[in-house]
């Protein structure tokens, strides 16, 4: 059985579906801060299987060690976190707290319960402001612009320590860069509480009429037309590299680093352009001063997760986009609907 911490969110849902399809048994804990009860519901309808949920924060000790005690766990899948830059700007402690000690609360209870093999969520932002591009895992992490890059970095040296400490512990750190898009059923995609902070979600919701217009924070970075650039992933793609990764980990012990991307990056003015295209609706946008914490550009050199992992990004950017367009579509309030399953989709 594997624990998913965090899977009723975005990422961790889409994984929980992925391992549910390929025969796994799936324990979920989140504690629905900043996602929903109907993204399990309807994980178990598109896999015709049920989950395991708990809800509970993995910061709390003795419900994990409760869950290792009842369940034969045998790996962890970690994305149970907070992820909003902007909000890692404004409350660091918050972050700090939810992201590393949850970390060390997990490690902590793994350990007792005598289960070493970890996926750990982390991100591009540990490689910190670089001009160095693509990027690769052999970049040093650097000093990350924003505290929630930091908690990951943090987080990550926690677990590097573990392992040197203990050679029974075999861990993945998966380096995300922005993971975007849906499943393609439109039944599970990304439905954050409140303004969103990442880019898709808000112009999602301003083609789709929730919000009035975009904001840009900066067309002044040295890139092609002045806005940042980012490598954008398709989730589902995400999530089978996590499954790649696990298997992996069944072989080997000690740390091991995975980036997660396309290689490829998009500015902001494309991204905005593409969405266009691919709903049939305009993106009305104003340009507003450099947000802090944001770096100029940022993409990935996927080449290592091929070569260890056999894994590779295959969707792509019309594809994200579509995927999200058509959840968005099929949920314009996200999963505040009463019925579980979209009636149009449950005929």
């Amino acid at each position: 059985m594997i624990l998913v911490t965090g899977g009723a969110g975005y990422i961790g849902s889409h994984a929980v579906l992925e391992l549910l399809l390929a025969g796994h048994d799936v324990l979920v804990l989140d504690n629905l801060c900043n996602s929903s009860r109907q993204a399990i519901e309807r994980v178990e309808y598109l896999a015709g299987r049920p989950v395991n949920f708990v809800k509970g924060d993995v910061r709390n000790r003795p419900l994990l060690n409760a869950l290792f005690a009842a369940y034969p766990i045998g790996a962890v899948m970690h994305f149970a976190g907070l992820k909003a830059v902007g909000e890692s700007v404004r409350e660091p402690l918050r972050y700090y707290e939810t992201n590393v000690s949850g970390s060390i609360a997990l490690c902590q209870a793994m350990a007792e319960a005598g289960v070493f093999r970890l996926v750990f969520s982390s991100s591009a932002t540990v490689y910190g402001e670089t001009s160095v591009m693509p990027i690769s895992e052999q970049c040093p992490t650097g000093v990350p612009t924003n505290p929630y890059g930091q908690s990951k970095l943090m987080a990550e040296n926690v677990l590097r320590g573990l392992a040197n400490s203990d050679p029974r512990w075999s861990i993945g750190l998966l380096r995300y860069f922005n993971p975007i898009g849906a499943h393609e059923s439109g039944l599970i995609g990304e439905d954050p509480n409140g303004i969103p902070n990442n880019l898709l979600p808000y112009m999602l919701q301003v083609a789709i009429g929730r919000r009035k217009e975009l904001n840009i924070f900066g067309n002044d970075y040295a890139t092609p037309d002045g806005t940042g650039v980012r490598d954008y992933i398709h989730v589902v793609d995400l999530v089978k590299g996590h499954l790649r990764a696990l298997e992996r980990l069944e072989d080997t012990t000690g740390v091991h680093v995975w980036n997660l991307g396309t290689g490829q990056g998009h500015s902001v003015l494309e991204m905005v352009r593409a969405l266009e295209e691919v709903s049939g609706r305009t993106i009305r946008y104003s340009i507003k001063p450099r947000r802090p914490g944001d770096i100029a550009q940022c993409w990935s050199d996927p080449r290592k997760a091929w070569s260890e992992l056999g894994w590779r990004a295959e969707r792509d950017l019309r594809t994200m986009l579509a995927d999200a367009w058509r959840w968005q579509l099929q949920n314009p309030r996200g999963y505040t609907v009463e019925k579980k399953v979209p009636a149009a989709l449950a005929s």
